[in-house]
């Protein structure tokens, strides 16, 4: 207590700790909120350089700059201004990702206001950022921990499937619709819709379809995260069913899939209509992605950047390479119902709404079916949905809370699983394609035509975090056997 009574009757401006208190704690704000989106080195970078350099050097050249002679008579304002206004940005900038002419206007003249009123007590003010730091610095020490303290076991091969070599060497497109929910669950269940004007388009295009086919986990990142490694890693023990520990380095770099395809002579692609799964900026394991890291803000959601599949997948036709290649093409149709409850407009309206969403998605799908297959004939053409659209539910996040209903578990996880196979025969084995974990290790085993491979499929169960109706923990829901459950995952060890 003496050092803030000595700190607060102290002549001394301390411009660079005023400067550092304005953005130390949006700095661990931003991280403890959103630690998947920013763990990068470059990240990192960016917010010691615009959240705490920045500040500091604002209030030490502005405050120096106020002293000549002509401007002193504003000198004591320069200090409360800069830390006020450059706090109050900065956690805008957490919240809002972008300029927000309106609320910045807002925080201009609450500082403006702030300053002439009650300048001298500005130190106060400084005190207030630091014991904010402090609990927030708490905060980002524990997600810090559960970030670094998680086993990597879960990512080991228990075979040589790294060493695959392949036999069939077709180019290979896998297509992403996001929450695009199985031809046999969405003419029943929560959903009770007639797809089959686009099913029988695929039918005349030659794909097999894989009725009740569902993700694993039931957000983008976890779902994906699992295929691409080919094994489950239980939302990481519980620690977010949305953001996966280090899910976008696995999906877009660190994983045996682009490994493998490597080392099998093909030249990987990404092309996606947003850069979501590039927002933390991971090392990159594919060849070719529509987006560079100079299109991506480092800080924004990733979902405000939009562009066409179509147009960016036709210049890599003519990107001069001859040999094989594989993609990963990423849509955001038709999604699943809205996060937050001020964005619902209710179970039977979303449900509509996803519908509308449906039919873009197929417009959009068939479209690139079409390119693809007269620049490639003989293509295998995967869609891969990553999990079921919610329908049913208010919002998506009530699906942390327990449920025995069967309709609203299979909207979560049913996905659509449609293969072109090369020459219109499918392997004798692909009555095995049940969920997203094995997809890529039955694929393997067909490219390959060793069976080996199929020894170490996975279980094909799906797994929910729940916060709500039970222990806080990792819930089996459906089994290999499509049966509804509900057994803790403690049950289970890597």
């Amino acid at each position: 207590m003496k050092f803030v009574q000595k700190f607060l009757n102290d002549n001394k401006p301390y411009s660079l700790l005023a400067g550092f208190c304005a953005g130390f704690y949006p700095v661990l704000f931003y991280y403890s909120n959103n630690f998947g989106l920013v763990n990068s080195w470059d990240h990192l970078g960016f917010f010691l350089i615009n959240f705490l350099c920045l500040p500091m050097a604002a209030c030490f050249v502005g405050y120096k700059l106020f002293g000549i002679s002509t401007l002193k008579r504003w000198q004591r304002y320069v200090l409360p201004f800069v830390n006020m206004f450059a706090f109050l940005f900065l956690l805008k900038i957490c919240l809002y990702a972008g300029l927000q002419k309106k609320i910045s206007l807002g925080i201009l003249v609450f500082s403006l206001v702030y300053t002439w009123l009650l300048w001298k007590h500005y130190k106060k003010v400084m005190i207030f950022q630091l014991l904010l730091a402090i609990t927030g610095m708490y905060t980002f020490t524990n997600t810090l921990i559960s970030q670094t303290r998680f086993t990597k076991e879960w990512m080991e091969q228990p075979d040589d499937i790294r060493s695959v070599r392949f036999v069939k060497d077709p180019n290979i497109y896998v297509i992403q619709p996001d929450g695009y929910v199985n031809f046999s669950e969405i003419s029943g269940g929560e959903y009770h819709y007639d797809n089959s004007a686009f099913k029988g388009y695929l039918d005349t295009q030659g794909f097999t379809h894989y009725d009740g086919f569902r993700s694993n986990y039931a957000s983008t990142l976890s779902s994906n995260s699992s295929a691409f490694m080919m094994k489950h890693h239980y939302y990481n023990k519980g620690t977010s069913f949305n953001e996966g520990i280090n899910a976008r380095n696995i999906i877009m770099g660190d994983n045996p899939i682009l490994e493998i395809f490597r080392d099998n002579g093909y030249k990987s692609y990404f092309i996606a209509e947003k850069p979501y799964l590039m927002m933390n900026r991971p090392e990159l394991g594919f060849d070719y992605t529509n987006y560079s890291y100079q299109d991506i803000p480092y800080i924004t959601s990733g979902l405000r950047l939009d562009r066409d599949l179509g147009p960016d997948f036709a210049e890599t036709i003519d990107d001069g390479y001859t040999g094989t290649r594989f993609y990963f093409m990423e849509m955001l149709n038709p999604g699943h119902i809205p996060n937050q409850a001020a964005n619902s407009e209710g179970p039977e309206q979303e449900r509509l709404n996803w519908l509308e969403s449906l039919e873009w998605a197929n417009e959009k799908l068939s479209g690139l079916i079409d390119q693809i297959v007269t620049h490639d004939p003989d293509a295998m053409i995967i869609i891969l949905a990553d999990h079921g659209g919610y329908v049913g539910l208010n919002i998506s996040s009530d699906s942390t809370v327990k449920t025995q209903d069967r309709d609203i578990i299979h909207s979560m996880f049913s996905s659509q699983l449609s293969v072109r196979w090369p020459n219109g025969v499918a392997p004798p084995f692909d009555g095995q394609l049940k969920s997203s974990v094995n997809l890529f290790r039955i694929l393997f085993s067909y490219l390959s035509e060793d069976q080996k491979y199929l020894q170490h499929l996975q279980a094909d169960d799906s797994y929910m975090i729940i916060y709500e109706g039970a222990p806080k923990g990792v819930y089996r829901l459906l089994d290999s056997n499509d049966n509804v459950t509900f057994e803790k995952v403690e049950l289970f060890t890597y």
